[in-house]
């Protein structure tokens, strides 16, 4: 089903533009949820007349300065602050964050925007916050971080991390009470977030994604392609889905996993196929380009994901925007897309047999009830388009209800 624009988003449409500041302390050529929804909504809102500016790190911290970057068919206007390597992470870059407060000044000063939209808490969100409360410039602020997620690459002791936790979180409080509004993906991710750091009024919206941009097969086939698509990242549990593939490899001989994302676990999953004996029914396919990503998701038959860590993932509703049916971990806020039996299945975080048991049931489904959840992964992404995600977003920063 498709909707028509209303009235009232005509007027919505036809208001001055705005001036906008995004604060992303991820972003393009990072390849990530924060920064794939950082770089969609930035080119969106400029694709609709705003003047949009993106602070974030340089990729090398030689190579900083104002740049004009095509992101998503958009030219935008890029401030690069000088970035440095985090080396325990294979890609994260970062600003010194004693240094974030005075970029903040100077990028304000200069550009004058009506908001500024913070993507991240930690650096770069921090300091533009602090400095954009100080000078009354309306702040919208994006959670898009669990503190624990990070825990991996802190290179401390287990001892010290759940104290590093509990100060990320409490720094974060303070930074979201600066804000005029804050967001988060989903609205189990925002009860998360309100539980953890006891603040109110958490409005989830949909990170979106363009559906028309993919490409679903629904002709009938024989099923056998497992599909992930992400980082690869030990909070992704990609090894459950490998222990998966190897349960059913001898009952479904011609089962094969795509995966399709880098990270600093690829070696340890090429190591984990090979002892599993299916070295020769996976393969990594690294990062791939936006065309090569869209065919991988036309041509899989499942999209499986074993992450406990999803504040929405944007993997899975590209997946379902592709017509895939959807077999997720019951955790955090893959529930939210994924409607057990109905586009899908849930299966217990961790648990290989569990998950193997769901793809059994969505590679040999009879092609009439293979077709009907394909159907509902494509009616269940209707509200997630982007237009939807922008037209939020543009009454947050004019301080609308929404």
């Amino acid at each position: 089903m498709t909707e028509t624009a209303t009235p009232a988003d005509d007027v919505l449409r036809d208001r001055p533009p705005l001036t906008i500041v995004m604060a992303a302390d991820t972003f393009a050529p990072d390849v990530n949820g924060a920064a794939r929804f950082a770089e969609r909504l930035s080119a969106g809102l400029a694709e609709r007349g705003h003047d949009v500016h993106v602070v974030t790190p340089s990729v090398g911290h030689r190579n900083h300065g104002v740049f004009t970057e095509n992101i998503e068919g958009q030219d935008l206007t890029v401030h690069r602050l000088p970035g440095w390597r985090w080396y325990p992470h294979d890609w994260l870059r970062f600003v010194w964050p004693w240094r974030s407060k005075h970029y903040a000044r100077k990028i304000l000063s200069s550009v004058q925007p009506d908001v500024v939209h913070s993507q991240s808490h930690i650096v770069i969100g921090r300091g533009m916050t602090r400095i954009a409360h100080q000078r009354g410039i309306p702040v919208v602020a994006t959670n898009h971080v669990m503190a624990e997620n990070v825990l991996d690459f802190t290179t401390l002791p287990p001892v010290l991390d759940k104290i590093v936790v509990k100060l990320a979180w409490d720094d974060a409080k303070r930074t979201f009470l600066m804000s005029r509004a804050v967001t988060t993906p989903t609205r189990r991710a925002a009860e998360f977030l309100e539980k953890t750091i006891d603040i109110q009024g958490v409005i989830p919206v949909s990170c979106g994604i363009a559906k028309r941009n993919y490409t679903p097969d629904l002709t009938p086939r024989k099923h056998h392609r497992v599909l992930f698509v992400g980082r690869l990242t030990t909070e992704k549990h990609v090894e459950v889905t490998l222990g998966a593939v190897a349960k059913l490899a001898p009952e479904l001989p011609e089962i094969t996993f795509d995966i399709v994302g880098g990270g600093d676990q690829r070696r340890n999953l090429e190591q984990a196929a090979q002892r599993l004996g299916i070295a020769d029914r996976v393969r990594f396919h690294g990062r791939a380009s936006e065309e090569e990503l869209r065919a991988a998701y036309t041509k899989a038959d499942v999209f499986a994901i074993a992450s406990v860590a999803e504040l929405q993932s944007i993997a899975t509703m590209e997946a379902m925007a592709s017509g895939l049916p959807i077999v997720a971990a019951n955790a955090v806020a893959l529930p939210h897309l994924v409607h057990d039996g109905e586009n899908g299945y849930l299966f217990e975080p961790g648990n290989v047999g569990d998950l193997a048991d769901k793809l059994r049931l969505v590679l040999t489904a009879s092609p009439e009830e293979y077709l009907r959840m394909q159907q509902a992964s494509l009616d269940g992404v209707e509200i997630h388009d982007i237009e939807k995600t922008l037209d939020t977003f543009e009454k947050l920063y004019r301080g609308e209800p929404v």
